[in-house]
């Protein structure tokens, strides 16, 4: 399971809304997300290919969404989320088939 489908599925969406959104992520296309998730998504998309192009102009949209603490996390985050998958990528580590995080059934 992908870690993003993952963390979906922990936030609590079922699991055909988490496949739904996946899909509609993966295209690329994110003119029908909300305002504020169009721009985090740009975000951690320019933060992951292209930091060297991070403009003024890409901060104001930034900061105007999330405002500046917000956006300070939100690059936090990104930074560390493409720290992990390179180092994941380095050691050639699977991603885990499953939802580590779902509760065991009770017995």
């Amino acid at each position: 399971m992908g870690h993003s489908e993952m963390l979906l599925a922990v936030a609590g969406m079922k699991p055909d809304d988490v496949k739904a959104k996946a899909k509609r992520l993966s295209t690329g296309d994110w003119s029908s997300f909300p305002p504020a998730e169009r721009a985090a998504y740009g975000l951690a998309y320019k933060l992951s290919r292209e930091p060297h192009r991070i403009a003024e102009a890409d901060r104001a949209v930034w900061i105007a969404a999330f405002g500046a603490t917000r956006t300070a996390d939100l690059v936090w985050y990104s930074c560390w989320c493409n720290y992990m998958t390179r180092i994941a990528d380095a050691f050639q580590l699977p991603l885990e088939k499953e939802n580590v995080f779902t509760p065991a059934p009770k017995k």
